[in-house]
């Protein structure tokens, strides 16, 4: 009999070479939809949306973004997170309406606080 949890480990080992790693089930967390709004200088604020769906062409969201709520925005390719959308104002509700709209389900978003959720109208 052994206790798996006695064993010495390698604190510099890389993160994929862990002998418990094989054993456990890989449950991924489900890829949310990031909608989060930034304090630019005074009362301007940058409304980003990241991580998207590949189903979706960030190029046609951002244009109805921008005609539906009369706004500028732009596209920023980034490494890791892909294309962000960055919209001016504060847009978080519209866009969480229009996307639910569009058919990506609600529990898929992610806000940094619950009090800004998106309102029912």
């Amino acid at each position: 009999m052994s206790v798996q949890n006695l064993t010495s480990r390698d604190p510099f080992a890389d993160v994929g070479d862990d002998q418990f790693t094989a054993t456990q089930p890989s449950t991924k967390a489900p890829d949310y939809v990031h909608i989060r709004i930034q304090q630019r200088n005074g009362r301007k604020t940058l409304t980003t949306i990241q991580g998207l769906p590949s189903e979706y062409d960030p190029k046609k969201l951002l244009k109805a973004f921008k005609k539906d709520f009369a706004c500028n925005g732009t596209l920023v390719p980034d490494e890791e997170l892909g294309q962000v959308i960055q919209l001016q104002g504060d847009q978080r509700t519209k866009v969480s309406l229009l996307l639910v709209e569009a058919g990506i389900r609600q529990s898929l978003f992610a806000f940094p606080s619950t009090d800004l959720l998106p309102l029912r109208y």
